[in-house]
């Protein structure tokens, strides 16, 4: 897939680079699927909500911000919980 070159190669550059001890996995993992969810969306109700308005990056950062500061402990809660769920769920 030639549209994913240039992510999977900035991605590679990013690993190389940054090297983070491993007991800090779980908040990594958080942080990132964090920042994804939270910028989808904001951006994606703020378009809805407002579309493109002058004030538009104004509220999007806003959003975006009150977002994040909600959305970060729910998946640090959420996520060990999901993982938990899935085991026991699955098999194998």
């Amino acid at each position: 897939m030639k549209g994913y070159d240039y992510v999977e190669k900035m991605v590679y550059w990013m690993v190389g680079v940054l090297k983070i001890n491993k007991k800090y996995s779980a908040l990594l993992t958080a942080i990132i699927m964090t920042l994804a969810l939270d910028t989808t969306m904001t951006f994606a109700m703020t378009t809805i909500n407002s579309g493109w308005t002058a004030e538009f990056l104004q509220r999007f950062l806003k959003g975006w911000t009150i977002g994040f500061a909600v959305a970060l402990p729910t998946s640090l809660l959420v996520i060990p919980l999901a993982r938990m769920i899935v085991k026991r769920l699955t098999f194998g």
